[in-house]
């Protein structure tokens, strides 16, 4: 299996005979999967649970004032403030994800080099030294050599599926981010609005009732 450690393909040399050549490159660049993680998590704990208890305490609040209001108002508020960094950031991950994968597309792994690597099972494996990789840009290099065995084809295949999948999964989520976000926003507007709206009526009420109560009415 390719992810193992220690895990390595036997692959056909085109000189003669056979080498293997460890799972992963020496220079393999993660940062991308880490970062598109990252903006997946953020954007269903804090915006999807975190926004579902905000709102629901919002509406659901028994009095308009007291440590309860209070706390209900810095969560929304809080909400509403990482319903736009989450969508920045997806939007960030998805620029950054496609042009890393981008600069790295149609790099091919020297045969060459890689059968003269002598390498071993873990821990005396030797990974391919040259080039830096996606994971994505490795596998598909892995790919297109003459692998032995047709189930270690089948398996990168599988992978590389998977990781397609999470890069292009962050088109939709990022979409989505900013529709919550404009949302979110438009919704603060109408509570501020409602807000000024019920302040007014009480100012207004309380000034008709002082006037009715006032001897020169």
């Amino acid at each position: 299996m390719a992810p193992r450690a220690g895990g390595s393909f036997a692959v056909n040399d085109p000189n003669g005979g056979e080498f293997s050549l460890h799972g992963k490159p020496l220079h393999e660049l993660a940062d991308q999967g880490h970062g598109a993680n990252g903006a997946a998590g953020t954007a269903f704990v804090v915006i999807g649970v975190g926004g579902c208890i905000a709102i629901f305490l919002r509406h659901h609040q028994l009095k308009p004032t007291g440590f309860v209001h209070g706390f209900t108002a810095f969560l929304y508020n809080f909400w509403l403030i990482m319903t736009v960094l989450s969508a920045i950031f997806s939007l960030a991950s998805l620029i950054y994800v496609f042009t890393l994968t981008y600069q790295h597309d149609h790099q091919d792994i020297n045969t060459s080099v890689a059968s003269q690597l002598n390498n071993q099972p873990y821990s005396n494996q030797v990974p391919y030294p040259l080039l830096t990789w996606t994971p994505q840009n490795w596998f598909a290099a892995v790919l297109r050599l003459s692998l032995v065995h047709d189930n270690d084809r089948s398996d990168i295949q599988t992978y590389l599926r998977i990781m397609h999948g999470w890069q292009w999964n962050l088109v939709p989520m990022t979409v989505l981010g900013f529709v919550v976000m404009g949302l979110a926003m438009v919704d603060r507007m109408k509570q501020r609005q409602a807000s000024i709206e019920a302040d007014g009526a009480s100012r207004l009420e309380a000034a008709q009732r002082q006037k009715a109560g006032s001897p020169f009415s």
